[in-house]
C-alpha cells in the first residue's frame, strides 16, 4: 500500500503550529516596549517633554491616558527579567531591585483626539515589568512604590 504525501504534509503543518515563536517575534515585542517606555537621556522632564515624546512615539492617536518613560540604560532594564536586577512580583511580573529615573505622562483634557495635552510627573522608583524569553515586553502602570 502506497501512502500519499497528504498525511506527511499534515504532520509537518501541525509541527509548525507547535513551534515556539522565533527570536524575531520576541524581539519585536521588546522593541515595542522600548518604543513606548524607554528614553535613555531625556531633555527636560516637563509637560512639553511629555507632549513631544508621546507624539513622537505614536501614542497620541487616540491620546493615551497614561504612559511612563524609563530613563537609564537598556541593560539594567533587561536585567529585571533575570535575578541580577529583578524579583518575581505577583503572578507574572518582575519587580526591579533598584529604582529607575522615570517620567510619567498623564493625559489632561477631555478629548481623546489630538492635539493631546499631558502633565509630566518625574520620579525615581522601582518598576514592574512583564517578561518573555528574558526580555521586558510590558510596563505595569498600576505599580507604584515610592
Amino acid at each position: 500500500m502506497v501512502m500519499g504525501q497528504g498525511p506527511l504534509l499534515l504532520v509537518f503543518m501541525l509541527g509548525l503550529g507547535l513551534t515556539p515563536p522565533t527570536l524575531d517575534q520576541d524581539d519585536s515585542r521588546y522593541k515595542h516596549f522600548l518604543t513606548q517606555h524607554y528614553d535613555a537621556k531625556p531633555k527636560g522632564r516637563n509637560d512639553r517633554y511629555c507632549e513631544s515624546m508621546m507624539e513622537r512615539r505614536g501614542l497620541t492617536t487616540p491620546c493615551k491616558d497614561t504612559n511612563t518613560f524609563i530613563h537609564g540604560n537598556k541593560g539594567s532594564i533587561k536585567a529585571i527579567c533575570g535575578n541580577k536586577n529583578g524579583n518575581p512580583y505577583g503572578e507574572a511580573l518582575r519587580l526591579s531591585k533598584s529604582p529607575f529615573q522615570i517620567t510619567t505622562c498623564r493625559h489632561v483634557g477631555g478629548s481623546p483626539r489630538p492635539p493631546c495635552r499631558y502633565r509630566a510627573t518625574p520620579g525615581f522608583r522601582h518598576i514592574a515589568v512583564a517578561c518573555e524569553n528574558g526580555l521586558p515586553v510590558h510596563f505595569d502602570e498600576s505599580f507604584f512604590r515610592p
